[in-house]
């Protein structure tokens, strides 16, 4: 069973338990995967709601129901849950963009259908503006979860239970300097990543109200425990920073056989080691630790994409998979947003994303923002361009250019075009919009 699965327990008795710099060389071989950037994946989280009445809960045996007939179906991409009962399907790494598209289509198109059949719909909306965190699943790391995400405030259940997303996932990049190689690509997430909340923000409601943030979710994700949804600090090689901040990141939970799944607060992996209390950690102990780390760029190998809101519409999925993998991928479009975005860092400042001014700009104001709107034009204008290059779909580059010309262009994002949590009792707002299809 997967390490990152609910429910597993991991280690095996006999298994070698881990010395600092055994681990440190794990951390420093396994999150950055080089080479040419070849594959792209997509995960997309939907919330899930009564199609005629959205503001109501969906009752957990109408979910249930609901949840086994999507579990039978034949799809490609992994299929989960998250604790509130949103949908999450993962897609396999495809070996292009047109690959990836056409694959989590066919796949939608089948979920969405099973839904519809039962009256649901999935959403796609950055936090959910009506409920209340409720969380549905009862696996004992999701006990610890919670536990561990309530010491810092509310922000977490929130996060589990209520927020969608759209994660990109694409190669590290090339071992080499230059326009693809994993150093400038690292980089690049964590002042792109910023022009991607502003552009793509879509959850300006929680609970019924207006929040004042374009993106409550990614607020939500920066009031989350620090340590645990920060990038890591400046001034060291990619490699040697993640595993230093891998190490020096609170346990979430030790895994057992019996019993809750705690820790004791305060514990940093560096220090189990260390003390090897209340049990030495092995490998399998390392891999799931990894898996509770919340940064906005995650390195598993490939860099993972986490800070761009769920959207709405049944091909707004499809537009930032297309923008993000072509301004990565295609190495003039890359060389030209790394510019455009180079300029960022100095409103970032020292602090690290996302908890510095720029990311900080970007969730609360979107594109309202002047000098985040000006990237984005020329980050769109670029993605266009490659989009052609890469023998992207008609489809595909005209959903990429009717969002540039809806929102970019004009200096707004998918959270301006929402009407007020009262008057969203149509969800063909949101889930019907005419779109193109991939």
């Amino acid at each position: 069973m997967a390490l990152d699965i609910p429910g597993a327990t991991g280690s095996r008795p006999d298994a070698t338990p881990l010395d600092e710099s055994g681990a440190e060389d794990l951390l420093r071989g396994i999150c950055f995967k080089t080479g040419p950037p070849r594959t792209v994946g997509v995960e997309l989280e939907w919330l899930i709601h009564d199609r005629e009445r959205p503001h109501v809960p969906v009752g957990q045996e109408r979910l249930d129901s609901a949840v086994d007939a999507v579990r039978a179906l034949p799809l490609s991409a992994a299929l989960t849950f998250e604790p509130g009962g949103q949908l999450e399907l993962s897609s396999q790494p495809a070996g292009s963009l047109m690959e990836c598209v056409a694959a989590t289509a066919a796949d939608l198109a089948a979920v969405r259908a099973s839904l519809g059949a039962a009256g649901l719909a999935p959403v796609g909306l950055g936090v959910d503006p009506w409920q209340t965190p409720h969380r549905r699943l009862r696996e004992p790391r999701y006990e610890a979860m919670e536990a561990a995400l309530d010491r810092s405030g509310p922000a977490g259940r929130a996060m589990m239970c209520t927020s969608a997303s759209v994660q990109v996932c694409l190669d590290a990049g090339e071992e080499e300097p230059g326009p693809l190689g994993y150093g400038r690509r690292w980089q690049l997430a964590h002042l792109l990543g910023a022009v991607l909340v502003a552009a793509f923000a879509n959850s300006p409601f929680q609970e019924g109200r207006r929040t004042g943030w374009a993106s409550t979710r990614q607020a939500l994700w920066a009031d989350l425990d620090p340590g645990r949804a920060l990038a890591p600090g400046t001034g060291r090689a990619p490699r040697e920073a993640w595993a230093a901040h891998a190490l020096d990141t609170t346990v979430l939970c030790i895994r057992c056989e019996d019993g809750p799944w705690d820790a004791p607060e305060g514990l940093t992996f560096r220090e189990w080691i260390r003390t090897g209390s209340p049990r030495p950690p092995v490998r399998a102990d390392l891999d799931y630790h990894l898996t509770t780390l919340f940064p906005p760029i995650r390195p598993r190998g490939h860099l993972e994409l986490r800070m761009i809101d769920a959207q709405s519409g049944p091909d707004g999925w499809l537009v930032p998979l297309a923008v993000a993998t072509a301004l990565f991928d295609d190495p003039e479009a890359a060389e030209t947003v790394y510019r455009a975005v180079k300029p960022l860092a100095e409103t970032a400042g020292a602090s690290v994303a996302p908890r510095n001014p720029l990311w900080t700009a970007a969730a609360r104001e979107g594109l309202a923002d002047p000098e985040l709107r000006a990237a984005a034009v020329t980050c769109f204008g670029a993605a266009l361009s490659a989009l052609e290059r890469m023998g992207a779909s008609d489809a595909v580059r005209g959903a990429v250019a009717a969002f540039t010309d809806r929102h970019v262009a004009r200096g707004r994002c998918p959270a301006d075009d929402l009407p007020e949590p009262g008057d969203l009792t149509d969800l063909s707002l949101l889930t019907e919009q005419k779109a193109a299809s991939a």
